[in-house]
């Protein structure tokens, strides 16, 4: 039920731009190929990128909706210096990857088809738009919740629609090993984790702009219900696509690059417009990303700066020249470039929105620090495979540890840790009310 706190029009714009915060260039390219690849199994290896690229962001929307703070807040239970380098390492991550991929994407889909022009110069036009978008920030909900979403969704249903209507109930088999896994990781591209501890602070100072007079209890079942109803379309709009893209097996080569895969995809289901309707919805899908990740790392610094207006407009510009600098290379470069740092930031972002979510007596600071350093230490292994570090260790007592082989070796410590960390909690607090 929706609080009489805000209009169901306020919730829907809300929910609006989140999606369109989150879905982005990698959004858009990586689940088709999926599909293609997964085969039979497509609903497969569709949980496998739903719980990295839909849950836990929303899960970390849940976390900015109960903290309602910066991501500095998310890390500072395990120390004041760990959240800030934290804070800076994504922020630097996403303003240098994610941001400009959306820039290679638009120039790769909806400009070189069309219009022979130089990378750079798309680049330099699209963060020109973008910094004119962040610099008017106090209108990015109106902006993209009321105008950009829509057109995108109803872009992306027309694809889907004709094309699991029009092709046949028939799947090739799976020439994926692992598809459970291979969707967890693909997920990791969209970067949506990191988005959530980012644009969940767009969406908190745009709603601290717009509603004032609001309580904080009003103001957190705004984001709580935006969040989900933004995580119920993105999981529709990826499973559909998938699905799509597991149903065209007969049309195109296994092969086939993401990009090229996409645009036949549209071709396919639009005929003649396709490529033109495709070009609309990737210039909006990542340009929506590139205002969001540039806005609030321009807010983070703002708020180390004590509200400092020249800090949030430098972090702007420099935002905006990387974007130019790293958005001129290809879309398979950008991806190839983030997995080293996927690997180690994404699990240490993945444990601190499942920390801020579960209920205080079980996230002690211990927890936080038992946790987190103990996500680190075995996602260092993943990280030095995916350099070809000569440091990074080849079987041995790693092969032992559960899960190790997909990537994820990470997971099962960090459980242990939360529960051992919450056991000694709760036994210290049952020790100190029997001395009382």
């Amino acid at each position: 039920m929706i609080s009489s706190a805000f209009k169901t029009k306020e919730i829907w714009v809300t929910a609006f731009a989140l999606f369109s915060l989150f879905f982005g260039a990698g959004n858009l390219i990586l689940p088709p190929q999926l599909g293609l690849k997964s085969g039979e199994l497509w609903w497969l290896v569709t949980l496998g990128f739903c719980t990295s690229a839909v849950l836990i962001p929303i899960l970390g929307i849940l976390a900015h909706a109960k903290l309602q703070g910066t991501i500095f807040d998310f890390g500072k239970k395990v120390s004041p210096t760990f959240s800030l380098i934290y804070s800076l390492l994504v922020y630097a991550i996403a303003i240098g990857l994610p941001a400009p991929r959306t820039a290679s994407v638009t120039h790769e889909m909806a400009v070189a088809p069309f219009i022979d022009s130089s990378p750079w110069l798309t680049s330099m036009l699209y963060f020109a738009l973008v910094f004119v978008f962040v610099m008017n920030r106090s209108k990015i909900l109106d902006l993209i919740g009321k105008l950009l979403t829509p057109a995108i969704f109803l872009i992306l249903i027309g694809i889907i629609g004709v094309i699991t209507f029009s092709l046949d109930y028939d799947f090739a088999q799976s020439t994926m090993e692992n598809v459970l896994t291979t969707g967890i990781l693909e997920g990791y591209q969209t970067f949506d984790a990191i988005g959530a501890v980012v644009v969940g602070g767009v969406i908190i100072v745009s709603i601290n702009i717009r509603h004032k007079t609001k309580s904080y209890a009003e103001k957190k079942i705004l984001i709580r219900q935006a969040g989900w109803l933004a995580g119920l379309a993105l999981f529709l709009i990826y499973m559909g696509l998938i699905l799509s893209g597991a149903l065209s097996h007969s049309l195109f080569d296994l092969d086939i690059s993401r990009t090229e895969l996409l645009s036949g995809l549209a071709t396919e289901a639009l005929g003649h417009y396709g490529n033109l309707l495709l070009s609309i919805l990737v210039s909006l899908a990542c340009f929506t990303t590139a205002v969001g990740i540039i806005t609030g790392t321009s807010d983070f610094i703002r708020s180390r700066f004590r509200d400092s207006q020249k800090g949030y407009t430098i972090t702007a510009i420099l935002g905006c020249v990387l974007g130019v600098i790293m958005g001129q290379f290809n879309v398979d470069y950008i991806i190839a470039v983030a997995l080293p740092a996927l690997m180690i930031i994404y699990p240490i972002t993945i444990v601190l929105i499942l920390l801020n979510i579960v209920p205080e007596k079980y996230a002690s600071p211990t927890v936080f620090k038992a946790v987190v350093w103990t996500t680190i230490v075995f996602s260092v292994p993943d990280f030095l495979g995916t350099i070809g570090s000569p440091l990074a260790p080849n079987g041995g007592i790693l092969k032992w540890i559960p899960l190790q082989q997909y990537s994820l070796g990470w997971v099962l410590p960090a459980l242990v840790a939360f529960i051992v960390g919450s056991g000694i909690l709760y036994f210290k607090v049952q020790k100190r009310n029997k001395t009382k």
